[in-house]
């Protein structure tokens, strides 16, 4: 019986060393305020959803984001020129204070 003890106790110990192994070396802490924390609660998109799947989302659309505004900075730099032709030609303002 004893046996069986030491066997059942070495084997939860062996699949607690290979979980720490093979997992935990994939995950990391980071620390958060707790009103940033409150704000991922109440962004969860279902109960179960895990704060690591709310920040690959959050992180995935935030990218997404700034990649569209340096295309909408790029086409604004790029435009500037022409907007300045148009809108600062002296013969559009002498039709405003007809």
């Amino acid at each position: 019986m004893d046996y069986l003890k030491v066997s059942a106790e070495r084997f939860i110990y062996l699949i607690y060393n290979k979980y720490i192994s093979d997992y935990m070396t994939e995950v990391t802490t980071i620390q958060l305020d707790k009103r940033i924390v409150a704000k991922l609660k109440k962004a969860k998109e279902h109960p179960r959803q895990t704060y690591n799947e709310l920040l690959d989302k959050a992180v995935s659309v935030f990218m997404a984001v700034k990649k569209v505004n340096s295309y909408d900075e790029f086409l604004h730099k790029v435009q500037q020129p022409k907007m300045r032709e148009l809108w600062g030609n002296k013969e559009d303002e002498a039709w405003e204070s007809v």
